[in-house]
């Protein structure tokens, strides 16, 4: 994966390269311009320092400087915060807290059933249509404004972008009537800044 280019101060971002969440953390940190250093970790090795940092010892895992941060939603907020430009949330309280709510839901909604498909098994089919009728339910929300529910990106877009590019991988096909999430999808894929963030296993999933 290419590094971002912009000299700021260097952050830690232990991260596997199919991680979805991770992904997430990823493309915000793309999005602001932050140079970082990536430690990957996979289900094979994960590195001792890791443990030592995360008493769950999972990613994404932030390290900046004497801070350690873990769970994607407060690693991007905290980015936002630390790098307010370009700002990915909104400013008033009201609409924050619409955000982080909206943002929730996509967690428990959507990457809860995705990682049920990832893990294959018994609930994998059932997963695989539920995700996918989810997805479709939604598809006049993606319609209804440039961005997911905002007039500006933000972090449901990145936060979504990562479910709608492993959907091969989820072996979800969405029929015609989904041009609106397909539009928006590609969009989102085309942005600089999402095609920086990707790893090469990323890639492979649209070769």
């Amino acid at each position: 994966m290419a590094q971002v280019t912009n000299r700021r101060l260097a952050m830690t971002l232990f991260s596997s390269d199919t991680c979805a969440r991770c992904h997430t953390v990823r493309i915000v940190l793309a999005e602001k311009g932050i140079n970082f250093e990536v430690k990957p970790v996979t289900d094979e090795h994960s590195p001792e320092d890791l443990i030592d940092l995360n008493p769950y010892n999972e990613v994404p895992t932030l390290v900046d400087r004497d801070l350690v941060l873990y769970h994607h939603q407060v690693i991007v907020e905290y980015l936002d915060e630390r790098f307010p430009h370009p700002p990915l949330m909104p400013v008033d309280p009201v609409s924050r807290g619409r955000n982080r709510l909206m943002l929730q839901r996509i967690d428990r909604d959507w990457y809860e059933l995705a990682e049920k498909i990832s893990k294959g098994g018994a609930d994998a089919d059932t997963a695989r249509d539920d995700l996918r009728d989810g997805l479709l339910s939604a598809v006049p929300i993606f319609d209804s404004k440039p961005f997911f529910m905002s007039d500006e990106f933000s972090l449901m877009d990145c936060s979504i972008a990562p479910l709608l590019w492993r959907l091969p991988e989820y072996n979800i096909q969405l029929p015609g009537a989904a041009k609106p999430l397909l539009n928006y999808a590609n969009k989102i894929f085309e942005r600089p800044a999402f095609q920086e963030s990707l790893t090469e296993s990323e890639r492979e999933m649209h070769s």
